[in-house]
């Protein structure tokens, strides 16, 4: 099979003016960059708010393992199988970062034939939204500075910052560093830092903001740091939200492309699910319910993150409500959950298979809490045994869910046919009871106590001295009733990465809270969680390179 890369160049695109007249947009309601990409104002919205909307299709997966489940491939193959059974689809997914990229996961494109187009472009600079974020955010870090340095008229404390800066590339050696060292015209020394850009609360304020209206009223509540006395300062005390605003101006735009076989897709926002919400624009996916019969979007990571995170946080602000939930799983990731090396995993070991099930087992369970149907997607590999596959199925039918067998990375949307068929009869005979899982106006603790007890199956929560000083102080300054967005290890459901499958008898650690108030919630830290990743040994940048005629090479 060629690489993804390969397949990708392959392609025969449309031109995305096809694309958007396809979706009845107007050639007013699209601004062109270059002949495959396009943004689309935002208010389109406007002009359809009265349509009835589309079914909304959620894609998450059981946890995260090296041997590869096949989330994003997942949404973007039921995109193109729902296109290929004639259905008006269209894919609301994430945007992917430079970082990743370059590092170890990979891009957010899809892969084999089961993709977003044009792929360079989208795993690369795509239309510069990312930048924009990263532009946004350290305008404002410069403007805090730069405001203590000549004068400090808010009285800010030094040592009381808690805005850090940003870039779109996991750079280790910038996590906890030293500013301002120089002469006097080069700023006061102190302790700061970068996060990696999709951290941002700029991303999660793109992501989560309605228009552009409320994006810069949310900018503006931003906390940056806090003055001598302990009185919280915000973006909008530095008259920094305009400028943000304007930079972001078209940032706010979804990204309009096509998959392989044709079918729209928005590529808009990429905020990371285990330190952040998880889930592509609010704008987006509003206006993909507008504009087609069925919306396949996903959340990043397992059910414990982008699902949970899009159930609690994103329902809230914007009230689209989820008719499916599909969860994909592979029989190689089952193998690891039950104890399988990642060397091992290609080989038949129906023990450890049905070991794995646990974690299924309890990421159905979750999605149930939340009242919506289920279908299992069972993304199959070459080297999955008809025994292997027939165990999956059966025990999806003890569990009492729906399943598919998926083969859209090989055969793209014919492969997945019988899949998009699954899910379609699930929204014809099941309905929908949404509930979220808390309630915002409970105490920060009793928040996270659910989540912990019933979406992670801990006992109880434990919290760090400095977790317990920021509760105070959030609760004090009367951000208690804000929902809680957990930033914990994607390789377990637990705080602990090295623990597979559903562990028991564990307490959830929980070692600092820190407010995105602009975003609107409380990110709290579990365990030894970074929001600054590292490359690895390898980076995949060294695989990556460009020839004379400007083809790309090794990206995937």
């Amino acid at each position: 099979m060629l690489s993804d890369i390969q397949i990708a160049q392959q392609a025969k695109l449309r031109p995305i003016e096809e694309i958007a007249k396809q979706l009845d947009l107007s050639p007013d309601e699209v601004e062109l960059y270059g002949k495959y990409k396009a943004k689309v104002d935002t208010k389109v919205y406007d002009r359809l708010k009265d349509r009835p909307d589309g079914k909304l299709i959620y894609t998450t997966a059981i946890t995260a393992t090296p041997a590869g489940e096949g989330k994003t491939v997942t949404a973007i193959g039921l995109t193109q199988a729902l296109g290929h059974l004639g259905k008006n689809v269209i894919a609301c997914i994430r945007e992917p970062s430079l970082g990743p990229t370059f590092g170890v996961k990979g891009g957010a494109a899809g892969g084999g034939y089961s993709q977003v187009v044009p792929m360079e472009d989208i795993n690369l600079h795509f239309t510069g939204d990312i930048h924009a974020v990263t532009t946004a955010h350290n305008l404002l870090a410069a403007l805090l500075d730069n405001h203590i340095a000549k004068g400090n008229e808010l009285n800010l404390d030094p040592k009381r910052i808690v805005f850090r800066r940003v870039m779109d590339m996991n750079d280790r050696q910038l996590r906890n560093i030293v500013i301002g060292l120089g002469g006097l015209g080069d700023g006061y020394v102190r302790e700061a830092g970068f996060d990696i850009s999709v951290a941002s609360e700029i991303m999660a304020i793109l992501c989560l903001a309605t228009d552009l209206q409320d994006l810069k009223e949310r900018v503006g509540r931003i906390l940056v740091g806090y003055t001598y006395d302990r009185k919280p300062v915000y973006a909008k005390d530095l008259n920094a939200q305009g400028a943000m605003a304007v930079i972001m101006k078209d940032a706010i735009k979804p990204n309009l492309v096509q998959t392989l076989e044709g079918q729209p897709a928005f590529v808009h926002g990429g905020p990371f699910a285990n330190i952040a919400h998880g889930n592509n624009s609010i704008i987006a996916t509003r206006m993909g319910l507008k504009l087609a019969d069925y919306v396949v979007t996903e959340g990043g990571f397992a059910a414990d993150l982008g699902a949970e995170k899009f159930f609690d946080i994103v329902h809230g602000y914007s009230g689209l409500t989820p008719d499916v939930a599909v969860i994909v799983v592979s029989v190689r990731a089952l193998n690891m959950h039950g104890g399988v090396a990642k060397e091992d995993v290609k080989l038949t070991n129906l023990p450890a298979l049905e070991k794995g099930m646990a974690n299924l087992d309890k990421h159905v369970e979750n999605i149930k809490k939340f009242g919506l149907p289920i279908v299992v997607a069972i993304n199959q590999f070459p080297t999955d045994a008809p025994e292997e596959l027939e165990l999956v199925q059966r025990h999806c039918d003890e569990l009492g869910v729906k399943w598919a067998v998926s083969k859209v990375v090989v055969d793209g949307g014919p492969g997945g046919v019988e899949f998009a068929q699954a899910v379609l009869d699930v929204l014809e005979t099941e309905q929908a009871e949404f509930k979220p899982l808390y309630d915002w106006k409970q105490p920060i603790k009793a928040k996270l106590e659910t989540l912990a007890k019933e979406i992670y199956g801990a006992d109880g929560v434990t919290f760090a001295p400095q977790a317990e000083r920021s509760i105070r102080d959030l609760t004090r300054l009367g951000y208690g009733e804000l929902p809680v967005c957990v930033a914990k290890t994607q390789h377990s459901i637990s705080d602990d990465p090295k623990l597979k499958g559903a562990p028991k008898g564990w307490t959830l650690t929980i070692t600092d809270v820190r407010p995105s108030l602009g975003a609107g919630f409380l990110v709290c830290l579990a365990g030894d969680i970074m929001t600054m990743p590292g490359l690895p040994s390898k980076p995949a940048a060294e695989n990556v390179d460009i020839d004379m005629d400007g083809n790309i090479t090794g990206l995937f």
